[in-house]
């Protein structure tokens, strides 16, 4: 797994916790639907400025999201 899979992961369970749709979430944060899509798969990395803008719209703190990353990160390499 890499870093940009990991933060896909908790990007796609905190936007699922809430309940809304990539669209909804990329609407809110005023980004394209298909890059909110590319961040979930892992393909693309998000700047410090769309994790934060992500952050805010899914109601968690930008630190939890990159933490919960690294530590999927981190277990993928040890396993």
């Amino acid at each position: 797994m890499t870093e940009e899979q990991a933060f896909g992961i908790v990007l796609r369970k905190y936007r699922k916790q809430l309940g809304i749709s990539q669209e909804e979430l990329a609407f809110r944060c005023e980004l394209d639907r298909s890059f909110i899509s590319l961040l979930e798969r892992g393909i693309q990395s998000p700047s410090m400025k769309v994790v934060s803008k992500l952050a805010i719209e899914l109601g968690v703190r930008a630190s939890t999201m990159i933490s919960e990353a690294e530590v999927l990160f981190e277990d993928s390499k040890n396993n």
